[in-house]
């Protein structure tokens, strides 16, 4: 314990208290210092391979997810890598999703007027897969509340069925174990809990590359990208990279970084920190007389009711958010126990 807390003590200093992860993680020192340095090497028109920055992101979110790197795609957002998933689907195929999920994982599959797309309750997702269904789309943890899905379940479901499972783990990532290999696709925006900037997002998808259509392949996506600036792509990538969107370089320079204190924390520990914090919140809810969204195992606490403190509480220098009339909290490791008190008190 003592080695993270030393880790996040050199690496996040927060003016604020900052209990607002799942809008968007801070960046660690280290990554700052890195785009600044990347930016003052351009500005002086010194040579940089920030290519080989999204290489060693990839390879570090692949051992953050449990998959090998070649498994792995790096790109900008959910809403793209969604859309192709949806643009796998055959005419007429069923999509099952969770109510109110969302938008950039669920909206991409109605965008095709040919598919069924079906919304039921979270906690009836397990049960509603049948034999009809051909994906299952849904988030590991709601944006919007917390709840968690209850993967296994719908895992063993989905496998009985024959449907595959797309999951989007944007808000679980880098405080939940993730173990890629146990759905068909996973998608990240990893601005949030593996503390990297926006422009980064990847895509886990299955050893024989799950069907996906290779749509908005660019020179980047070729096998030898270097040799596929001009013309048709002669050889696309035999891994996932060929999936890859041309990338925002500066973002990946960053994520490197983050992601490499991310892997040096150890989710596990981030894990049981986040956790600990989220516990002593929903404890101190309890006293006040306010009953959170049920989301145990969380480090998400939504509770209704509360979301128009938010513009009050940012006055106060808490930093919160207000989704769907929930006031929003999200525990990660640069808060403490006094940030949980200090928000408690103001409430």
């Amino acid at each position: 314990m003592q080695t993270f807390e030393r880790l996040v003590r050199a690496e996040f200093q927060p003016k604020t208290v900052y209990l607002n992860t799942a809008t968007l993680g801070l960046l660690p020192a280290r990554s700052v210092a890195a785009i600044r340095d990347a930016v003052a090497d351009m500005a002086d028109g010194r040579p940089v391979d920030l290519f080989a920055d999204v290489e060693a992101a990839r390879a570090a979110f692949a051992r953050i997810a449990g998959v090998p790197a070649g498994r792995v795609a790096a790109g900008a957002s959910v809403a793209v890598y969604s859309g192709l998933v949806a643009a796998s689907l055959p005419a007429g195929a069923e999509v099952l999703t969770a109510e109110d999920d969302f938008a950039s994982l669920v909206n991409p599959f109605h965008m095709r007027d040919d598919l069924k797309v079906r919304a039921v309750p979270l906690e009836r997702i397990a049960e509603s897969v049948g034999p009809d269904t051909a994906l299952v789309a849904v988030s590991a943890v709601q944006s919007a509340d917390g709840r968690l899905v209850d993967l296994p379940a719908l895992r063993a479901a989905a496998r009985a069925h024959g449907a595959r499972l797309f999951l989007d783990a944007s808000q679980s990532a880098g405080w939940l174990p993730l173990a890629a290999g146990d759905a068909d696709y996973v998608a990240v925006v990893a601005y949030k809990w593996v503390l990297c900037p926006r422009g980064v997002a990847f895509l886990v998808v299955p050893e024989d590359l799950g069907g996906l259509p290779p749509l908005f392949a660019g020179w980047a996506a070729g096998e030898h990208p270097w040799r596929s600036t001009y013309g048709p792509v002669r050889e696309l990538a035999r891994s996932a990279r060929r999936f890859d969107e041309s990338p925002a370089l500066l973002p990946y320079t960053a994520a490197r970084h983050s992601l490499a204190l991310v892997e040096e924390l150890g989710v596990g520990a981030v894990h049981a920190h986040d956790l600990a914090l989220a516990d002593r919140f929903r404890a101190g809810l309890a006293r006040l007389g306010h009953a959170p969204v049920p989301a145990p195992g969380s480090a998400i606490v939504s509770v209704p009711g509360l979301g128009h403190r938010q513009a009050g509480l940012s006055r106060a220098g808490i930093e919160v958010s207000d989704r769907a009339g929930n006031l929003r909290a999200a525990f990660h490791v640069y808060n403490t126990d006094a940030d949980v008190d200090r928000l408690l008190d103001a409430l």
